[in-house]
Protein backbone atom coordinates (compact mmCIF):
# COMPACT_ATOMS: atom_id res chain seq x y z
CA UNK A 1 0.00 0.00 0.00
CA UNK A 2 0.83 3.47 -1.05
CA UNK A 3 0.16 4.58 2.84
CA UNK A 4 3.01 1.95 4.36
CA UNK A 5 5.64 4.33 1.54
CA UNK A 6 5.62 7.35 3.80
CA UNK A 7 8.32 10.02 3.87
CA UNK A 8 8.01 13.34 6.27
CA UNK A 9 9.81 16.52 5.55
CA UNK A 10 10.60 17.47 9.14
CA UNK A 11 12.97 21.04 10.32
CA UNK A 12 12.38 24.36 12.12
CA UNK A 13 10.02 27.03 10.76
CA UNK A 14 11.21 28.59 7.64
CA UNK A 15 13.62 26.48 6.36
CA UNK A 16 11.45 25.89 3.14
CA UNK A 17 9.39 22.51 3.56
CA UNK A 18 6.14 23.41 2.07
CA UNK A 19 7.94 24.50 -1.07
CA UNK A 20 9.95 21.49 -1.04
CA UNK A 21 6.61 19.58 -0.66
CA UNK A 22 5.11 21.50 -3.45
CA UNK A 23 8.22 20.71 -5.65
CA UNK A 24 8.36 17.21 -5.27
CA UNK A 25 4.58 16.43 -5.92
CA UNK A 26 5.44 18.98 -9.04
CA UNK A 27 2.29 20.94 -8.11
CA UNK A 28 1.12 24.05 -5.58
CA UNK A 29 -0.24 22.17 -2.89
CA UNK A 30 0.87 23.46 0.36
CA UNK A 31 0.72 27.17 1.23
CA UNK A 32 4.06 28.91 0.90
CA UNK A 33 4.53 31.91 2.81
CA UNK A 34 7.57 33.66 4.63
CA UNK A 35 6.16 34.22 7.48
CA UNK A 36 7.43 31.36 10.51
CA UNK A 37 4.51 29.06 10.95
CA UNK A 38 2.31 29.38 8.10
CA UNK A 39 1.98 25.49 7.99
CA UNK A 40 -0.19 24.82 10.96
CA UNK A 41 -2.39 21.52 9.51
CA UNK A 42 -0.80 18.12 7.95
CA UNK A 43 -0.26 18.78 4.13
CA UNK A 44 -0.13 15.35 2.37
CA UNK A 45 -0.28 13.78 -1.48
CA UNK A 46 0.84 10.83 -3.32
CA UNK A 47 3.76 11.08 -5.31
CA UNK A 48 3.61 9.52 -8.73
CA UNK A 49 1.31 7.11 -7.51
CA UNK A 50 4.49 5.63 -5.36
CA UNK A 51 4.60 6.93 -2.10
CA UNK A 52 3.08 9.34 0.43
CA UNK A 53 4.65 12.63 1.17
CA UNK A 54 3.86 14.77 4.41
CA UNK A 55 4.58 18.12 5.14
CA UNK A 56 5.06 18.76 9.15
CA UNK A 57 5.77 22.16 9.34
CA UNK A 58 5.13 23.92 12.03
CA UNK A 59 2.36 22.17 13.67
CA UNK A 60 0.67 24.42 16.19
CA UNK A 61 3.22 27.14 15.06
CA UNK A 62 0.82 30.79 15.31
CA UNK A 63 3.09 34.29 14.98
CA UNK A 64 2.32 35.45 18.29
CA UNK A 65 4.31 32.27 19.63
CA UNK A 66 7.57 33.10 21.94
CA UNK A 67 10.53 31.49 20.88
CA UNK A 68 10.32 28.53 23.83
CA UNK A 69 6.73 27.75 22.65
CA UNK A 70 8.15 27.37 18.95
CA UNK A 71 10.84 25.59 20.09
CA UNK A 72 8.32 23.19 21.87
CA UNK A 73 6.15 22.96 18.68
CA UNK A 74 9.02 22.04 16.38
CA UNK A 75 9.13 18.94 19.03
CA UNK A 76 6.12 17.96 18.42
CA UNK A 77 6.10 17.56 14.99
CA UNK A 78 9.37 15.54 14.79
CA UNK A 79 7.64 13.56 17.49
CA UNK A 80 4.87 12.97 14.80
CA UNK A 81 7.00 12.36 11.95
CA UNK A 82 9.40 9.87 13.73
CA UNK A 83 6.66 8.02 14.13
CA UNK A 84 4.33 8.15 10.69
CA UNK A 85 7.30 7.97 8.63
CA UNK A 86 9.44 5.18 6.68
CA UNK A 87 12.42 7.90 5.35
CA UNK A 88 12.19 11.43 7.15
CA UNK A 89 13.78 14.69 4.99
CA UNK A 90 15.79 16.85 7.53
CA UNK A 91 15.45 20.20 6.00
CA UNK A 92 17.81 22.70 7.00
CA UNK A 93 18.97 25.78 5.60
CA UNK A 94 22.18 26.58 3.91
CA UNK A 95 22.89 30.21 4.05
CA UNK A 96 22.05 30.31 7.75
CA UNK A 97 23.90 26.94 8.54
CA UNK A 98 23.49 24.44 11.21
CA UNK A 99 21.11 26.47 14.29
CA UNK A 100 20.74 25.08 18.36
CA UNK A 101 17.22 23.93 16.76
CA UNK A 102 18.84 22.15 14.03
CA UNK A 103 20.57 20.10 16.41
CA UNK A 104 17.69 19.26 18.60
CA UNK A 105 15.87 18.27 16.06
CA UNK A 106 18.83 16.25 14.93
CA UNK A 107 19.29 14.71 18.46
CA UNK A 108 15.53 13.24 18.56
CA UNK A 109 15.81 12.41 15.08
CA UNK A 110 19.36 9.78 15.74
CA UNK A 111 17.84 8.70 18.87
CA UNK A 112 14.45 7.44 16.88
CA UNK A 113 16.71 5.27 14.66
CA UNK A 114 14.42 6.42 11.91
CA UNK A 115 16.54 6.30 8.30
CA UNK A 116 17.15 10.51 7.54
CA UNK A 117 18.12 12.29 4.98
CA UNK A 118 19.31 15.67 5.33
CA UNK A 119 18.14 18.04 2.71
CA UNK A 120 19.96 21.55 2.40
CA UNK A 121 17.60 24.12 0.93
CA UNK A 122 18.16 27.36 -0.19
CA UNK A 123 21.33 26.98 -1.81
CA UNK A 124 20.36 30.09 -4.44
CA UNK A 125 20.66 32.46 -2.06
CA UNK A 126 24.15 30.98 -0.99
CA UNK A 127 26.78 34.19 -1.23
CA UNK A 128 29.77 32.31 -1.14
CA UNK A 129 30.83 28.33 -1.26
CA UNK A 130 28.33 26.25 0.31
CA UNK A 131 30.08 24.13 3.11
CA UNK A 132 28.31 20.31 3.11
CA UNK A 133 30.68 19.60 6.04
CA UNK A 134 28.95 21.23 8.25
CA UNK A 135 25.93 19.83 8.27
CA UNK A 136 27.55 16.44 7.86
CA UNK A 137 28.51 17.09 11.30
CA UNK A 138 24.98 16.33 12.89
CA UNK A 139 25.91 12.67 12.50
CA UNK A 140 23.28 11.51 9.08
CA UNK A 141 25.06 9.58 6.38
CA UNK A 142 23.99 11.40 3.20
CA UNK A 143 23.31 15.29 2.65
CA UNK A 144 22.00 16.57 -0.50
CA UNK A 145 21.93 19.96 -1.60
CA UNK A 146 18.76 21.98 -3.13
CA UNK A 147 16.85 25.04 -4.09
CA UNK A 148 12.97 24.10 -3.33
CA UNK A 149 12.55 27.12 -5.18
CA UNK A 150 14.13 27.22 -8.44
CA UNK A 151 14.69 23.20 -8.60
CA UNK A 152 17.85 22.94 -8.72
CA UNK A 153 19.30 18.92 -7.01
CA UNK A 154 15.48 18.03 -7.03
CA UNK A 155 16.11 15.66 -9.21
CA UNK A 156 18.50 14.10 -7.43
CA UNK A 157 16.66 14.35 -4.25
CA UNK A 158 13.87 12.32 -5.96
CA UNK A 159 16.03 9.51 -6.68
CA UNK A 160 17.69 9.45 -3.55
CA UNK A 161 13.85 9.08 -1.94
CA UNK A 162 13.04 6.20 -4.70
CA UNK A 163 16.40 4.62 -3.83
CA UNK A 164 15.62 4.57 -0.43
CA UNK A 165 11.93 3.10 -0.68
CA UNK A 166 13.02 0.24 -2.82
CA UNK A 167 10.94 -0.30 -6.63
CA UNK A 168 7.37 0.95 -6.53
CA UNK A 169 4.75 -2.22 -5.91
CA UNK A 170 3.51 -4.02 -8.40
CA UNK A 171 -0.36 -3.87 -8.34
CA UNK A 172 -1.32 -7.23 -7.15
CA UNK A 173 -2.37 -9.62 -9.41
CA UNK A 174 -6.41 -10.09 -9.22
CA UNK A 175 -7.04 -14.01 -8.25
CA UNK A 176 -9.99 -15.09 -10.87
CA UNK A 177 -10.37 -18.26 -9.04
CA UNK A 178 -10.72 -16.94 -5.64
CA UNK A 179 -13.85 -17.71 -3.96
CA UNK A 180 -15.91 -15.49 -1.08
CA UNK A 181 -16.22 -17.12 1.87
CA UNK A 182 -19.67 -16.89 2.99
CA UNK A 183 -20.87 -17.98 5.93
CA UNK A 184 -24.47 -18.47 7.43
CA UNK A 185 -24.26 -18.44 11.07
CA UNK A 186 -26.74 -18.08 14.37
CA UNK A 187 -28.67 -20.18 17.32
CA UNK A 188 -30.54 -23.15 16.52
CA UNK A 189 -33.28 -23.45 13.78
CA UNK A 190 -33.74 -20.08 12.66
CA UNK A 191 -33.29 -21.55 9.17
CA UNK A 192 -29.80 -21.45 8.28
CA UNK A 193 -29.69 -24.52 6.45
CA UNK A 194 -32.83 -23.91 4.96
CA UNK A 195 -31.17 -20.53 3.67
CA UNK A 196 -28.61 -22.68 2.37
CA UNK A 197 -30.40 -25.03 0.27
CA UNK A 198 -32.20 -22.00 -0.89
CA UNK A 199 -29.09 -20.35 -2.18
CA UNK A 200 -27.48 -23.66 -3.77
CA UNK A 201 -30.58 -24.86 -5.29
CA UNK A 202 -30.98 -28.57 -4.41
CA UNK A 203 -31.21 -30.28 -0.60
CA UNK A 204 -27.28 -30.53 -0.16
CA UNK A 205 -27.72 -29.65 3.39
CA UNK A 206 -29.75 -31.37 6.04
CA UNK A 207 -32.90 -29.52 6.99
CA UNK A 208 -35.02 -29.92 10.08
CA UNK A 209 -37.60 -27.98 12.69
CA UNK A 210 -35.72 -29.72 15.23
CA UNK A 211 -33.42 -27.94 16.90
CA UNK A 212 -29.55 -28.48 16.51
CA UNK A 213 -29.79 -30.99 13.60
CA UNK A 214 -26.90 -29.70 11.85
CA UNK A 215 -23.61 -30.50 14.23
CA UNK A 216 -20.94 -29.79 11.83
CA UNK A 217 -19.69 -27.00 9.41
CA UNK A 218 -20.81 -28.21 6.09
CA UNK A 219 -18.76 -26.37 3.19
CA UNK A 220 -20.03 -26.13 -0.66
CA UNK A 221 -19.08 -24.25 -3.70
CA UNK A 222 -21.70 -22.20 -5.40
CA UNK A 223 -21.51 -20.60 -8.78
CA UNK A 224 -23.80 -17.58 -9.35
CA UNK A 225 -24.55 -15.65 -12.46
CA UNK A 226 -25.50 -12.05 -11.54
CA UNK A 227 -28.19 -10.46 -13.86
CA UNK A 228 -25.22 -8.01 -15.62
CA UNK A 229 -23.90 -11.42 -16.87
CA UNK A 230 -21.19 -11.84 -13.43
CA UNK A 231 -19.82 -14.64 -12.41
CA UNK A 232 -19.61 -14.44 -8.48
CA UNK A 233 -17.84 -17.53 -6.78
CA UNK A 234 -18.68 -18.72 -3.56
CA UNK A 235 -17.58 -20.66 -0.74
CA UNK A 236 -20.40 -21.78 1.44
CA UNK A 237 -20.05 -22.80 5.44
CA UNK A 238 -22.99 -24.09 6.70
CA UNK A 239 -22.66 -24.18 10.33
CA UNK A 240 -24.46 -25.48 13.47
CA UNK A 241 -26.66 -23.73 16.08
CA UNK A 242 -24.31 -21.99 18.30
CA UNK A 243 -26.09 -22.41 21.69
CA UNK A 244 -25.27 -21.20 24.67
CA UNK A 245 -22.63 -22.26 27.33
CA UNK A 246 -25.20 -22.94 29.56
CA UNK A 247 -26.89 -25.19 27.05
CA UNK A 248 -24.48 -26.93 26.00
CA UNK A 249 -25.93 -30.31 27.34
CA UNK A 250 -23.00 -32.61 25.63
CA UNK A 251 -19.45 -33.02 24.11
CA UNK A 252 -21.05 -32.84 21.01
CA UNK A 253 -22.45 -30.03 21.46
CA UNK A 254 -19.31 -27.86 22.54
CA UNK A 255 -17.46 -29.13 19.97
CA UNK A 256 -19.70 -28.11 17.31
CA UNK A 257 -19.96 -24.61 18.85
CA UNK A 258 -16.26 -24.30 18.53
CA UNK A 259 -16.59 -25.52 14.67
CA UNK A 260 -18.90 -22.65 14.27
CA UNK A 261 -16.55 -20.25 15.33
CA UNK A 262 -13.39 -21.35 13.37
CA UNK A 263 -16.10 -21.06 10.26
CA UNK A 264 -16.46 -17.52 11.47
CA UNK A 265 -12.66 -17.16 11.35
CA UNK A 266 -12.23 -18.40 8.10
CA UNK A 267 -14.96 -16.58 6.71
CA UNK A 268 -14.63 -13.19 4.51
CA UNK A 269 -18.32 -12.30 4.67
CA UNK A 270 -20.21 -13.79 7.92
CA UNK A 271 -24.24 -13.24 7.67
CA UNK A 272 -26.14 -13.11 11.33
CA UNK A 273 -29.51 -15.02 10.62
CA UNK A 274 -32.33 -13.87 12.99
CA UNK A 275 -35.68 -15.15 13.11
CA UNK A 276 -38.39 -12.56 12.15
CA UNK A 277 -41.00 -13.77 15.10
CA UNK A 278 -38.27 -13.61 17.65
CA UNK A 279 -36.65 -11.01 16.83
CA UNK A 280 -33.24 -10.13 18.25
CA UNK A 281 -32.38 -12.65 21.36
CA UNK A 282 -30.06 -12.03 23.97
CA UNK A 283 -27.55 -15.08 22.09
CA UNK A 284 -27.91 -13.21 18.92
CA UNK A 285 -26.16 -10.58 20.74
CA UNK A 286 -23.19 -12.97 21.54
CA UNK A 287 -23.12 -14.35 18.30
CA UNK A 288 -23.23 -10.72 16.64
CA UNK A 289 -20.30 -9.91 19.16
CA UNK A 290 -18.38 -12.97 17.90
CA UNK A 291 -18.57 -11.91 14.73
CA UNK A 292 -17.44 -8.54 14.76
CA UNK A 293 -14.66 -9.62 16.89
CA UNK A 294 -13.39 -11.83 14.09
CA UNK A 295 -13.04 -8.62 12.06
CA UNK A 296 -15.11 -10.31 9.17
CA UNK A 297 -17.54 -8.29 7.49
CA UNK A 298 -20.94 -8.71 8.53
CA UNK A 299 -24.32 -9.02 7.29
CA UNK A 300 -27.67 -9.23 9.57
CA UNK A 301 -30.83 -11.36 7.28
CA UNK A 302 -33.77 -11.43 8.91
CA UNK A 303 -35.47 -14.63 8.41
CA UNK A 304 -38.93 -15.69 8.07
CA UNK A 305 -40.24 -12.75 7.17
CA UNK A 306 -42.74 -13.90 5.03
CA UNK A 307 -44.23 -15.23 8.21
CA UNK A 308 -43.74 -12.25 10.06
CA UNK A 309 -46.11 -10.35 7.23
CA UNK A 310 -48.68 -12.56 7.54
CA UNK A 311 -48.81 -11.73 11.53
CA UNK A 312 -49.05 -8.02 10.10
CA UNK A 313 -51.22 -8.72 7.56
CA UNK A 314 -53.90 -10.01 10.32
CA UNK A 315 -53.78 -7.50 12.67
CA UNK A 316 -51.83 -9.39 14.66
CA UNK A 317 -49.49 -6.43 14.95
CA UNK A 318 -50.45 -3.07 15.75
CA UNK A 319 -49.58 0.16 15.67
CA UNK A 320 -48.46 0.47 12.14
CA UNK A 321 -50.19 1.24 9.29
CA UNK A 322 -48.25 0.05 6.25
CA UNK A 323 -45.82 -2.97 5.65
CA UNK A 324 -43.14 0.35 4.86
CA UNK A 325 -43.72 1.64 8.18
CA UNK A 326 -43.40 -1.97 9.86
CA UNK A 327 -40.38 -2.96 8.46
CA UNK A 328 -38.70 0.40 9.15
CA UNK A 329 -39.70 -0.57 12.87
CA UNK A 330 -37.98 -3.78 12.48
CA UNK A 331 -34.97 -2.39 11.02
CA UNK A 332 -34.46 0.60 14.15
CA UNK A 333 -35.31 -2.67 16.56
CA UNK A 334 -32.15 -4.26 15.31
CA UNK A 335 -29.80 -1.33 14.92
CA UNK A 336 -30.70 -0.17 18.49
CA UNK A 337 -30.30 -3.63 20.05
CA UNK A 338 -27.31 -4.64 18.14
CA UNK A 339 -25.80 -0.91 17.92
CA UNK A 340 -21.95 -2.26 18.27
CA UNK A 341 -21.98 -3.44 14.84
CA UNK A 342 -20.38 -1.92 11.79
CA UNK A 343 -23.51 -0.31 10.03
CA UNK A 344 -24.50 -3.86 8.79
CA UNK A 345 -27.17 -4.48 5.52
CA UNK A 346 -29.90 -5.90 6.88
CA UNK A 347 -31.97 -8.20 4.39
CA UNK A 348 -35.19 -9.26 4.76
CA UNK A 349 -35.95 -12.90 3.43
CA UNK A 350 -37.55 -16.21 3.06
CA UNK A 351 -36.04 -19.23 2.68
CA UNK A 352 -39.34 -21.07 2.38
CA UNK A 353 -40.55 -18.87 -0.66
CA UNK A 354 -37.04 -17.54 -1.67
CA UNK A 355 -38.05 -14.13 -1.49
CA UNK A 356 -34.96 -12.01 -1.26
CA UNK A 357 -32.84 -15.09 -1.12
CA UNK A 358 -30.50 -13.70 -4.06
CA UNK A 359 -30.40 -10.24 -2.38
CA UNK A 360 -28.10 -12.32 0.21
CA UNK A 361 -25.26 -13.25 -2.51
CA UNK A 362 -25.53 -9.50 -3.77
CA UNK A 363 -24.43 -8.22 -0.26
CA UNK A 364 -21.37 -10.52 -0.10
CA UNK A 365 -20.53 -9.29 -3.25
CA UNK A 366 -21.03 -6.06 -1.74
CA UNK A 367 -19.16 -6.24 1.36
CA UNK A 368 -16.03 -8.72 0.10
CA UNK A 369 -15.10 -5.36 -2.83
CA UNK A 370 -15.67 -2.91 0.32
CA UNK A 371 -13.14 -4.80 2.05
CA UNK A 372 -10.43 -4.96 -0.38
CA UNK A 373 -10.63 -0.90 -0.86
CA UNK A 374 -7.60 1.24 -0.04
CA UNK A 375 -8.57 4.83 1.95
CA UNK A 376 -7.22 7.97 0.52
CA UNK A 377 -4.71 9.18 3.03
CA UNK A 378 -5.68 13.02 2.64
CA UNK A 379 -9.25 12.00 2.86
CA UNK A 380 -8.89 9.78 5.84
CA UNK A 381 -7.05 12.92 7.66
CA UNK A 382 -10.05 15.03 6.41
CA UNK A 383 -12.62 12.94 7.89
CA UNK A 384 -10.60 12.34 10.64
CA UNK A 385 -10.21 16.37 11.18
CA UNK A 386 -14.07 17.30 10.61
CA UNK A 387 -14.96 14.73 13.31
CA UNK A 388 -12.93 15.60 15.95
CA UNK A 389 -14.12 19.57 15.14
CA UNK A 390 -17.70 18.47 15.14
CA UNK A 391 -17.59 16.53 18.33
CA UNK A 392 -14.59 17.09 20.30
CA UNK A 393 -13.38 14.34 22.81
CA UNK A 394 -13.40 14.96 26.95
CA UNK A 395 -11.00 16.27 28.63
CA UNK A 396 -8.81 14.05 30.49
CA UNK A 397 -6.01 14.79 32.87
CA UNK A 398 -5.99 18.60 31.25
CA UNK A 399 -5.41 17.51 28.10
CA UNK A 400 -7.76 16.63 25.52
CA UNK A 401 -7.13 14.11 22.74
CA UNK A 402 -5.64 15.40 19.31
CA UNK A 403 -5.21 13.18 16.33
CA UNK A 404 -2.32 14.52 14.15
CA UNK A 405 -1.91 12.10 11.58
CA UNK A 406 -4.23 9.32 10.52
CA UNK A 407 -3.41 6.63 7.64
CA UNK A 408 -4.72 2.75 6.39
CA UNK A 409 -2.55 0.15 7.19
CA UNK A 410 -4.55 -3.15 6.44
CA UNK A 411 -7.30 -4.43 5.01
CA UNK A 412 -9.90 -7.37 5.96
CA UNK A 413 -10.56 -5.75 8.45
CA UNK A 414 -10.11 -1.34 7.76
CA UNK A 415 -7.32 -0.94 10.63
CA UNK A 416 -6.69 2.93 10.56
CA UNK A 417 -3.86 3.81 12.79
CA UNK A 418 -4.03 7.66 14.59
CA UNK A 419 -0.80 9.50 15.48
CA UNK A 420 -1.84 11.17 18.16
CA UNK A 421 -1.24 12.96 21.13
CA UNK A 422 -1.86 10.41 23.64
CA UNK A 423 -1.95 6.77 23.77
CA UNK A 424 -4.60 6.27 26.53
CA UNK A 425 -7.62 4.64 25.45
CA UNK A 426 -10.59 6.69 24.47
CA UNK A 427 -14.21 5.96 25.43
CA UNK A 428 -15.39 3.63 23.53
CA UNK A 429 -18.40 5.74 22.99
CA UNK A 430 -16.08 7.98 21.23
CA UNK A 431 -14.67 5.42 19.38
CA UNK A 432 -18.15 3.93 17.73
CA UNK A 433 -18.44 7.71 16.86
CA UNK A 434 -15.30 7.61 14.85
CA UNK A 435 -16.15 4.19 13.71
CA UNK A 436 -19.76 5.27 12.37
CA UNK A 437 -18.18 8.61 10.92
CA UNK A 438 -15.70 6.13 8.77
CA UNK A 439 -18.53 3.73 7.60
CA UNK A 440 -20.70 7.01 6.64
CA UNK A 441 -18.28 8.78 4.70
CA UNK A 442 -16.32 5.63 3.47
CA UNK A 443 -19.72 3.56 2.69
CA UNK A 444 -17.88 0.44 4.37
CA UNK A 445 -21.34 -0.58 5.63
CA UNK A 446 -20.93 -4.15 6.73
CA UNK A 447 -17.05 -3.63 7.66
CA UNK A 448 -15.43 -3.85 11.09
CA UNK A 449 -12.92 -0.49 10.78
CA UNK A 450 -10.49 -1.00 13.78
CA UNK A 451 -8.45 1.68 15.32
CA UNK A 452 -4.29 1.62 16.33
CA UNK A 453 -3.49 4.76 18.59
CA UNK A 454 0.04 5.72 18.37
CA UNK A 455 1.05 8.56 20.77
CA UNK A 456 3.73 9.84 22.31
CA UNK A 457 4.48 6.56 25.58
CA UNK A 458 6.66 6.03 27.66
CA UNK A 459 8.01 2.94 25.09
CA UNK A 460 9.07 5.82 22.67
CA UNK A 461 13.03 5.18 22.24
CA UNK A 462 13.44 9.05 22.45
CA UNK A 463 10.96 9.70 25.38
CA UNK A 464 11.75 9.57 29.01
CA UNK A 465 9.04 9.79 31.83
CA UNK A 466 9.00 12.60 33.84
CA UNK A 467 11.05 11.96 36.98
CA UNK A 468 13.02 13.46 40.13
CA UNK A 469 16.08 13.09 38.56
CA UNK A 470 15.30 14.93 35.02
CA UNK A 471 12.57 17.31 36.24
CA UNK A 472 15.55 20.23 35.53
CA UNK A 473 15.08 19.45 32.03
CA UNK A 474 11.26 19.04 31.25
CA UNK A 475 10.68 22.60 31.92
CA UNK A 476 7.76 22.13 29.04
CA UNK A 477 5.62 19.33 31.26
CA UNK A 478 2.53 20.72 33.05
CA UNK A 479 0.67 17.73 34.03
CA UNK A 480 3.22 15.53 34.97
CA UNK A 481 3.23 13.26 31.99
CA UNK A 482 6.41 11.99 29.98
CA UNK A 483 8.16 14.66 27.99
CA UNK A 484 10.62 14.66 25.83
CA UNK A 485 14.63 14.81 26.93
CA UNK A 486 16.40 17.81 26.23
CA UNK A 487 19.31 16.81 23.69
CA UNK A 488 22.37 17.05 25.02
CA UNK A 489 24.81 19.10 23.12
CA UNK A 490 27.82 17.45 21.14
CA UNK A 491 30.53 18.24 21.64
CA UNK A 492 33.02 19.99 18.53
CA UNK A 493 35.73 17.62 17.17
CA UNK A 494 38.70 19.65 17.41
Amino acid sequence: MISNRTVALVGRPNVGKSRLFNRLLGKRVAIVHDMPGVTRDLAMAVVDEDFLIMDTGGIGIKPEMTPAAIHEATEEQVELAIQAANLVLFVVEGPEGVTPVDLDVADMLRRSGKEVLTVVNKIDRQSGALNLAEFHRMGFRDVLAVSAEHGQGSRELFDAITEFLGPKPEAPEVDEDRRINICLCGRPNVGKSSLGNALIRAPRLIVSDIAGTTRDAIEHELDYTAKTGEEWKFRLIDTAGMKPNRKLGSSLDYFSNLRSSGAIERADVAFLILDALSGVAKHDKKIAGEIADAGVGLVVVVNKWDLALDSFRQSKVDGFTSEKEFRKAFIDAIREELFFLPNSPIIFTSALTGFQVDEILKSAVMVDTTLGMELPTAQVNKVLGDMLERQKPKIVGGRRFKVYYGLQVAQRPFKIRLFCNREEKLEDSYLRYLENGFHKNFRLDGCPVKFDLRGKSAENPYYTPNTSQNKGNNALNKHGKGTPRRPMRRSRKK
